[in-house]
C-alpha cells in the first residue's frame, strides 16, 4: 500500500480548520435544539470521524443511530447517482427532530434519498449537516441546514474520508493526485 504522501496534491482542510469548525457547528446545533429531543443519524462510513468529534462539541442531550448508504461501487471514484440504503436505522423517527451527519454531499443524489426515504416516516423535523460540500457538482438541489466547509470538485481523502477503504484515519482532509496513485491488485 502506497504512503498518502505519494499520492496527496494538496491538503484541502487542515485539522485546526476542521476542529474550529467542528466546534462551531457543535455550538449552533446546541443552540438550535435546546431543549428538543435531538436524534443524529450518521451515514456510514465516510461520516464516522465528523460524527465523533461533532458529538463530543453538541452540549445538549441526543441519541445516536446509523444508516449505511451508498451511490459508490468499491473502487469507484464516481456516484452511480443511485442510492442503496444496505443498514437502515433501528429507532422510529416519528416526531422526533432527526439531524443526518454525512462527510460529504457532491451531486445531490444520496443524500436526497436519505431525505425522501426518511420523511414519509414523519420525524418532527429533518435537517442535515455536512462536513464537505462540492456545491458546484450539484445535480439534485438538497437542503443544507449545517454545512462545514465548500470544497471544489477534486477527489478528496481523509477525516473518514476513503481511496480504496484506505486512508480514513488522517487528521485532514486531502486531495488525490490520480496521476500518482496507484491502487494496488
Amino acid at each position: 500500500m502506497q504512503n498518502y504522501r505519494e499520492f496527496l496534491s494538496e491538503i484541502i482542510v487542515s485539522e485546526d480548520a476542521l476542529q474550529q469548525r467542528i466546534s462551531e457547528l457543535g455550538a449552533e446545533i446546541s443552540r438550535d435544539f435546546q431543549g428538543q429531543d435531538l436524534l443524529l443519524v450518521c451515514i456510514l462510513r465516510g461520516g464516522i470521524v465528523f460524527l465523533t468529534d461533532l458529538m463530543r462539541k453538541i452540549t445538549i442531550p441526543h441519541t445516536l443511530d446509523f444508516m449505511v448508504v451508498s451511490s459508490y461501487m468499491v473502487g469507484a471514484r464516481q456516484s452511480s447517482g443511485q442510492a442503496r440504503i444496505s443498514l437502515d436505522l433501528r429507532t422510529d423517527i416519528y416526531d422526533r427532530n432527526v439531524l443526518l451527519i454525512e462527510d460529504i454531499v457532491d451531486s445531490g443524489y444520496t443524500i436526497q434519498a436519505v431525505l425522501d426515504v426518511l420523511g414519509v416516516r414523519k420525524p418532527k423535523s429533518l435537517n442535515v449537516c455536512v462536513l464537505l460540500d462540492k456545491v458546484e457538482r450539484r445535480e439534485v438541489e438538497v437542503p443544507i441546514h449545517y454545512r462545514g466547509f465548500i470544497i471544489p470538485d477534486k477527489y478528496v481523502f481523509g477525516y473518514g474520508l476513503d481511496v480504496d477503504e484506505y486512508y480514513r484515519n488522517l487528521t485532514f482532509v486531502g486531495a488525490l493526485d490520480t496521476q500518482k496513485y496507484h491502487p494496488e491488485g
